[in-house]
């Protein structure tokens, strides 16, 4: 790839549940979306939400998620992947998350991963469906994890 092309790659924002996916290798993750982010991890454009990680301990403390490790230590390995960088929760990106221009539920962590991918200019992986609908609608740039 050239610098030309990679500059031209979009990064990818991953949603909490395709981090988990990618990571714990489940099949949930469509075979369209697992070779997007194994290319995007080999050119290091995979992006976590600074939400993320409080978002997976959330789901592990009310015992909707088990993880096959101490949570600390599941994060930072899922962060030290190939290709994969946090991406920080600029005050930029969390008052844009109280102002998107379009109504939405008021998740607090569905709001920063679309602020964030709008912050970044990047591509959302989710499967969730009410997101990849408002991204339809072009609010944003997504990609079907399932796919």
């Amino acid at each position: 790839m050239t610098a030309s092309e990679r500059e031209n790659s979009p990064l990818l924002l991953v949603d909490t549940h395709t981090l988990i996916w990618m990571v714990e290798e489940f099949p949930r993750l469509g075979a369209q979306a697992a070779k997007a982010l194994n290319k995007a991890g080999w050119e290091n454009r995979i992006v976590v939400s600074a939400i993320t990680p409080w978002e997976i301990g959330l789901l592990v403390s009310k015992g909707r998620l088990k993880l096959g490790a101490d949570l600390m230590d599941w994060i930072r390995d899922a962060l030290v992947k190939p290709g994969v960088r946090l991406a920080p929760l600029e005050p930029e990106i969390a008052v844009a998350s109280t102002r998107l221009p379009w109504e939405m539920h008021a998740d607090p962590a569905d709001r920063i991963l679309l602020a964030t991918a709008r912050h970044l200019g990047a591509t959302l992986v989710t499967a969730d469906g009410a997101l990849l609908e408002l991204a339809r609608q072009g609010h944003f740039l997504g990609m079907d994890a399932a796919a």
